[in-house]
């Protein structure tokens, strides 16, 4: 009787431009829609024998600590963000929009970090090296021992870090570098894994301090294969609107820190300047308050920031009002606005609502709900907020108030800016700072008490 022949392995296919594996062979990968990239792996027989060890392994007590000792980027606000500085031999991935102010950010650190013993590198992808001595000089960061080179081949790439022997080395952007004989253009899935391993073996040997650039898509995540940010050691994502000179660079990834805090930023024309005490830049400076203000501490991290919530409630011409939202979540404005709307019996269906931040600041946290609710039903009902108060607490869909984590934090960074009051949930267990008076709340009804009238400012809208 004649044996059935054993039926022949499936080949494995995946699109080289994103690395999603498929069933079959398909024209147009149907994760990344990019035409003519879905192939077929080849079928590996490696197998690998026992070779010499580049060290002998040694008990863990006796691991010289000193080679793993972070160096300061001389920037206060991103050391803040990597747990103290830069570990030599990390590989660091800082991922942005364009235009957001990453090159201008790692220029200015590459010249402070500088010096004769171990210099800088930046290797720049996307400019020349005329356009970067510009901005340089721009920025007042030209450095004697900051190195400069425009390529894009990794091989020449290796060739600048041995000749230079950098303590710290910039490649701006992984995207642009390509390594000879690996299929795909620049920016694809094989040319980057290929330039990322090679440039981590390289900054592991040669204890290098290393700096990626990357790009983002449109959906804010970072461009290329999720295994880029698996081989870094830390993933910074910076942040900032196009029409607002702020910029935040938080954690993603760390092995060497925490991933809890938040570096601010200036961005103006003569480059990048450090925040360390951004509170103020979040708030209206005024004589006297007006409706539809309120103002609230925010968690970034473990960085307490107080930031103005403001409100504007007007008749709406069309059976439909507008709801516009900017620097916070809409759906959380949206369930504060249905809550005040029931609760605080203020008809909001037939008015516009606009809501949003001061500075730019982006407030996505639970604890914002009280001020975003304040803020509407002070602008609704032409009552004002008292300007020395500040307002924290989660509002649940039964008008409760719920308490938030971090609370003396935020209290005491209040206190310091000068605030006298604080609304804040009941029975939160936080003392108050010397100078400052807590005022308990366990529902919206409670909270809209102190709330008072000024004669000159209240101003009812029709049918409220």
């Amino acid at each position: 009787m004649a044996t059935k022949a054993p039926a022949a392995a499936k080949p494995t296919l995946r699109c080289t431009e994103c690395g999603t594996t498929v069933a079959k062979w398909v024209g147009r990968c149907p994760e990344c829609q990019a035409w003519g990239t879905v192939s077929e792996l080849g079928r590996s027989t490696l197998r690998v024998a026992a070779a010499p060890v580049s060290a002998p392994a040694v008990p863990i007590a006796q691991v010289d600590v000193e080679l793993a000792s972070r160096r300061s980027t001389e920037c206060g606000e991103l050391d803040r963000v990597l747990g103290g500085g830069l570990v030599p031999g990390a590989v660091v991935l800082l991922a942005g929009e364009p235009g957001v102010g990453k090159s201008t950010l790692l220029l200015e650190v590459a010249a402070r970090c500088a010096s004769a013993d171990r210099p800088s590198l930046v290797i720049t992808g996307e400019e020349s090296a005329a356009q970067v001595r510009l901005r340089a000089e721009r920025i007042g960061a030209l450095a004697e021992h900051l190195y400069l080179a425009a390529e894009t081949d990794l091989g020449a790439v290796l060739t600048h870090v041995e000749q230079v022997d950098p303590g710290l080395l910039v490649v701006d952007s992984v995207q642009t570098i390509a390594a000879e004989g690996i299929d795909g253009q620049a920016g694809g899935v094989s040319q980057i894994r290929e330039v990322a391993a090679a440039l981590i073996r390289t900054a592991k040997e040669r204890n290098i301090a290393t700096v990626l650039v990357g790009h983002v898509t449109k959906d804010g995540s970072i461009a290329g294969p999720r295994m880029l940010e698996h081989l870094v050691d830390v993933v910074l994502q910076f942040e900032g609107e196009r029409h607002s000179r702020l910029r935040l660079v938080r954690a993603v990834k760390n092995r060497f820190g925490a991933t809890d805090e938040v570096g601010c930023f200036d961005l103006a024309d003569d480059g990048i300047h450090e925040l360390p005490d951004p509170s103020g830049v979040f708030m209206t400076r005024r004589a006297a308050p007006v409706a539809g203000s309120c103002i609230t501490v925010a968690l970034e991290g473990r960085r307490p920031l107080v930031a103005e919530v403001q409100a504007l409630v007007a008749p709406s011409p069309v059976p439909s009002p507008r709801r516009a939202v900017s620097g916070l979540d809409s759906a959380r404005v949206a369930m504060a606005l249905a809550v005040v709307q029931r609760r605080a019996d203020l008809p909001l269906a037939s008015h516009e609502v606009f809501v949003s931040t001061v500075g730019g600041v982006k407030l996505t946290e639970p604890a914002t709900d009280l001020a975003i609710a304040l803020a509407v039903a002070s602008a609704a009902s032409g009552k004002l907020v008292p300007a020395d108060m500040i307002v924290v607490g989660e509002v649940g869909l039964a008008g409760d108030i719920r308490p938030v984590p971090g609370l003396e934090r935020r209290l005491n960074e209040a206190a310091r800016l000068g605030f006298t009051r604080a609304m804040v949930p009941a029975r939160s267990g936080a003392s108050a700072p010397d100078g400052m008076r807590l005022i308990e709340v366990a529902d919206l009804a409670a909270a809209l008490r102190p709330l008072r009238d000024d004669p000159v400012v209240v101003r009812r809208l029709r049918g409220v």
